[in-house]
C-alpha cells in the first residue's frame, strides 16, 4: 500500500511509471474523472505490492526484535516506515508503524437507505466482501410504539444472505421533520408504548429474517436515560442470540443533562448490547462553520473516553463516506460523497490542502464572489482512523452510507484489512 500526493506538474503517466501500476488501475481505484485530470494535493491510493502497515503503541518492555517477531517481519523493514523516530529508544505510549503480512482484522457495519432494488442490489454486490453487517435504514415507529417498514426491503435482505452479510433492521425516531425528541421520549417514558416497540421490533426482525437490530434513537430527552437503558435491556432479552447494535452520539465525558448526549450512558449500554457504535462524524455539522467532518484529535478524545466505559471488543467508531461543501458567509451546507468532493476539486482546478492537526483534507473555491470551503475524507484520513482502531483494538467501524461512492476506502479494505 502506497499513498502518493500529487505534486505541481505531475501527471498520471509519470506516477504510473514510478510505481509500476497502470494508469487504468490508478484511475479506477481512485475514481478519477479522466486520465488527465489531476490537481496538486490530491491523494492517490496506489495498490502496489508493499506490505500493509500496522499501527502499534509501545508498551513497557517492548523491544524492536520482539515486535518484529510478533508482526512476522524484521527490524530492518520497520525503520523506513518510521522516519524521524529513534527505534533504539522506544518510549511507552509512542505509536510506530510496522509493515506486516498480518493484516488488521475488524468487523464493519455499513448503513444503507433503500431507494429501490435496481439501485441498491448492484451496490451491495460491488461491496460483497467489505460489510460484516448491513443495517437497512427502513424502519420507523408510531407515537404508541408500533414499528413499521417504510418500503419493501425483502430483496435487500435476500441479497445480504446470499453474500454472507448479516442484515440488521435499522429503526430510528426519524420523522418528516427530522429526529424527534418527543417521539423518542414519549415512547421510552411509557411502559405500554415501550413494550409495543420491543414486541413489534422483535416480530419484524424474526419474521423478515434479519440477523439483528441496529438502533439509531437520537436526541432522546436526558430524563429518559434510565428508561432507554431499561428498553435496551428488555429488547436484548427478547432478541436472544440476535445482534443488538446501538448507535450513539460521540462524547469525551459523561454529560447527563446534555440534550444531545445526555441519555447515552455508555457503560450501561455497553453492558447490554452486542455492539456500540459511536457516531464519530459531523464534528463539522450541517449549518455550522466549515470544519473537518471527523478531526483525528477529537476522535482520539472520544475513543479514550469510550474505552473506559465499554469493552473495545464491543466498540465501533464511525467513518463518513461524505463531505460538506459550505458557503463561508452563511454556512449554507451541501452534502456530497467523498468521491464527488475529490472530483469537484479537480473540476474547479483547486489544490487540495491537508490539515495535519485534524488529519483531514479540504479545499477552497469561489463561484463569482461567493467563497466555498469543502471538508471531506480521503485515503490519508481513512488510514489515520484505521490506525486508531488498530492501536486501541476496537472491534471495527461503521460507514454512513454505502450508496455514497468512496472507492479509495473500499480498495484499502480489500487490500490491507481482513474484514470478518
Amino acid at each position: 500500500m502506497t499513498v502518493h500526493v500529487v505534486g505541481t506538474g505531475e501527471n498520471l503517466w509519470s506516477i504510473s511509471q514510478r510505481y509500476s501500476v497502470s494508469i487504468h488501475t490508478i484511475v479506477s481505484v481512485n475514481g478519477l474523472p479522466s486520465t488527465t485530470a489531476l490537481v496538486p494535493g490530491l491523494a492517490l491510493y496506489i495498490p502496489d505490492n508493499s506490505l500493509p502497515i500496522r499501527a502499534y503503541q509501545i508498551k513497557a518492555g517492548d523491544t524492536l526484535w520482539e515486535l518484529a517477531e510478533l508482526f512476522k517481519t524484521n527490524p530492518s523493514s520497520i525503520s523506513p516506515a518510521n522516519p524521524g523516530i529513534d527505534l533504539k529508544r522506544l518510549r511507552i505510549g509512542q505509536v510506530i508503524n510496522i509493515p506486516s503480512p498480518i493484516k488488521l482484522t475488524l468487523s464493519t457495519l455499513g448503513f444503507l437507505v433503500p431507494s429501490g432494488t435496481t439501485t441498491n442490489l448492484p451496490i451491495i454486490d460491488s461491496l460483497s466482501n467489505q460489510p460484516t453487517y448491513l443495517a437497512i435504514v427502513n424502519y420507523a415507529y408510531t407515537s404508541e410504539g408500533f414499528a413499521y417498514a417504510q418500503i419493501d426491503d425483502s430483496a435487500i435482505i435476500a441479497k445480504c444472505k446470499q453474500l454472507n452479510i448479516i442484515p440488521l433492521l435499522m429503526i430510528r425516531n426519524f420523522t418528516t421533520s427530522g429526529f424527534s425528541a418527543e417521539l423518542a421520549g414519549g415512547v421510552l417514558g411509557n411502559a405500554t408504548y415501550r413494550q409495543n416497540l420491543i414486541a413489534s421490533i422483535v416480530n419484524l426482525t424474526t419474521s423478515r429474517g434479519f440477523g439483528g437490530v441496529s438502533l439509531d434513537l437520537e436526541f432522546i430527552p436526558p430524563v429518559r436515560r434510565n428508561d432507554f437503558n431499561l428498553f435496551l435491556q428488555e429488547l436484548k432479552g427478547q432478541l436472544g442470540q440476535l445482534i443488538l447494535n446501538v448507535n450513539v452520539h460521540a462524547k469525551a465525558a459523561d454529560l447527563p443533562t446534555n440534550r444531545i448526549v445526555g441519555a447515552y450512558d455508555y457503560a450501561a449500554i455497553g453492558n447490554i448490547v452486542d455492539l456500540m457504535a459511536v457516531m464519530t462524524i459531523d464534528y463539522g455539522y450541517p449549518g455550522g462553520p466549515p470544519d473537518p467532518i471527523s478531526p483525528i484529535q477529537w476522535l482520539e478524545q472520544v475513543i479514550n473516553y469510550a474505552i473506559t466505559q465499554v469493552s473495545p471488543q464491543k466498540l465501533l467508531i464511525a467513518m463518513s463516506l461524505y463531505g460538506y461543501d459550505k458557503v463561508v458567509a452563511t454556512n449554507a451546507t451541501k452534502g456530497l460523497s467523498v468521491l464527488a468532493a475529490q472530483n469537484q476539486a479537480i473540476s474547479v482546478r483547486e489544490s487540495i490542502q491537508f490539515d495535519y492537526t485534524a488529519k483531514s483534507p479540504w479545499y477552497r473555491y469561489w463561484i463569482g464572489i461567493v467563497e466555498h470551503v469543502v471538508w471531506f475524507e480521503d485515503i490519508r484520513s481513512y488510514i489515520e482512523k484505521y490506525k486508531l482502531i488498530d492501536i486501541h483494538q476496537l472491534v471495527g467501524t461503521t460507514f454512513w452510507q454505502i450508496s455514497l461512492p468512496a472507492p479509495q476506502n473500499w480498495m484499502f479494505l480489500k487490500m490491507d484489512i481482513t474484514v470478518i
